[in-house]
């Protein structure tokens, strides 16, 4: 992650945990509001745009920005030019918390 702590970087590497916070509601009759936070890291922008669209879901629209470690993104989503279903809903929002947990190992795969 682009961590930036002042003039000088950290001796050691930050083990910082931010949650990711995923949320998805109507906005209007034709598109959803997809807004996500999460820990920011290289090829974040790419990889959620890569997860919506692989489940057949259209972006219309982004915003995306940073703040310090964290990373917020807006999206206008649709599925067949109409506003996601609720089942289409749990459905992209599992599909990101499993794509963006943060990565386990095991101790014994050393």
């Amino acid at each position: 992650m682009g961590t930036a702590f002042g003039v000088e970087p950290p001796k050691e590497q930050i083990d910082v945990d931010i949650a990711t916070h995923i949320s998805i509601r109507d906005d209007g009759p034709k598109r959803s509001l997809l807004y996500v936070e999460t820990a920011d890291r290289p090829g974040l922008l790419v990889d959620l745009v890569r997860i919506i669209t692989d489940i057949n879901v259209s972006v219309e629209s982004g915003e995306f920005d940073t703040e310090g470690l964290l990373a917020k993104a807006s999206f206008h989503v649709s599925y067949r030019d109409k506003a996601l279903i609720k089942p289409l809903q749990q459905v992209l929002a599992n599909s990101l918390r499993y794509f963006l947990r943060r990565p386990s190992t095991e101790e014994a795969s050393f």
